[in-house]
């Protein structure tokens, strides 16, 4: 089939590659986000998908809206009998869905009818979830409500970050995207509709909603860090002033620590909450690097009993 890829953050290249890789379909164009300013800078830098599909050849559009006319007629020229997607980050109006005989088909990492949105996997560990996997299905008006192609299942680790669990369903998710072209292009895949039961939201993770709540017990205390963990980053604050928590261990034998109260050994660095304490491994000061907990310890020197959180 002739494809038009739409796609922007890193997560989405292993299915851009696997795409290009395949001998039965052609990307003849690919869609993302507009340049973003990043770095220190604020430099104009194209997505991750621009990059790639830069590499090939291939020609990026750059809508500022999936709803601008130029950017629907260069669509329609292109002929797309497909647009697979992946993490786009942009609603497509019916203009656009309506181009390509084969519609709109997203790589969505959740198992739909479950964590529909923009966070699935920060959502799928912020609930504890044992399972969670990826859905490939044809997309509508709606909010990741059309019907199901194609599901694979992952288990979650113990130590899962959100970093660690989406790269390893964007791997295997690109097989599962694959196998969906192929199947709608021979006709032996057809979509199921999506229980009604089930359904659960995931919306975007807010600075707001990684700030952790040293009253929770630790069993939420490390579901937020690993879910936050690389973007937004968990954070406290110590001093006036943000900290990042980037990893932590629940440690069940630290009891008598109140909820934030820092316990300062010689390798380690302990926080209470409303169970028992965390350790903290590495964080991150404001302005600073990533460091071992041990170590920003040392060079801050807390006060016996300073609060986090503060």
């Amino acid at each position: 089939m002739r494809l038009v890829f739409a796609g922007t953050p890193e997560v989405a290249v292993p299915a851009l590659d696997a795409l290009l890789a395949s001998d039965r379909h052609e990307v003849a164009a690919v869609v993302t986000r507009p340049d973003a300013p990043a770095g220190r800078g604020r430099r104009l830098v194209p997505s991750p998908v621009a990059q790639r599909a830069e590499e090939e050849g291939i020609e990026v559009l750059k809508p500022a809206h999936p709803r601008d006319a130029d950017f629907l007629q260069r669509l329609r020229d292109i002929g797309p009998d497909c647009c697979p997607v992946v993490a786009y980050g942009a609603l497509l109006p019916r203009k656009a869905l309506d181009v390509p005989a084969h519609g709109w088909i997203n790589l969505h990492f959740s198992l739909l009818p479950a964590w529909r949105g923009a966070a699935p996997v920060q959502h799928s560990l912020l609930a504890g979830d044992e399972l969670t996997g990826a859905t490939t299905f044809q997309i509508e008006e709606g909010l990741d409500s059309g019907p199901v192609y194609g599901v694979l299942t992952e288990e979650v680790r113990p130590t899962d970050t959100s970093g660690d669990l989406l790269t390893r369903l964007a791997f295997a998710g690109a097989g599962l995207l694959v196998a969906t072209m192929d199947g709608v292009e021979d006709g032996t895949l057809k979509p199921e509709p999506q229980p009604e039961d089930g359904i659960t939201v995931a919306p975007k993770i807010t600075v707001d909603d990684a700030r952790i709540d040293w009253t929770t017990p630790a069993l939420r205390v490390d579901r937020v860090v690993r879910a936050c963990t690389p973007a937004p980053g968990a954070w406290t604050l110590f001093r006036g002033e943000r900290l990042k928590i980037r990893t932590a261990a629940s440690d069940p034998a630290v009891t008598d620590l109140a909820p934030g109260e820092l316990l300062i050994g010689k390798n380690s660095v302990h926080a209470g909450t409303a169970s028992h304490a965390v350790e903290l491994l590495w964080v991150q000061p404001q302005g600073k690097k990533p460091m071992k907990a041990a170590d920003w310890a040392r060079g801050v020197r807390p006060d016996a009993g300073e609060i986090l959180g503060v």
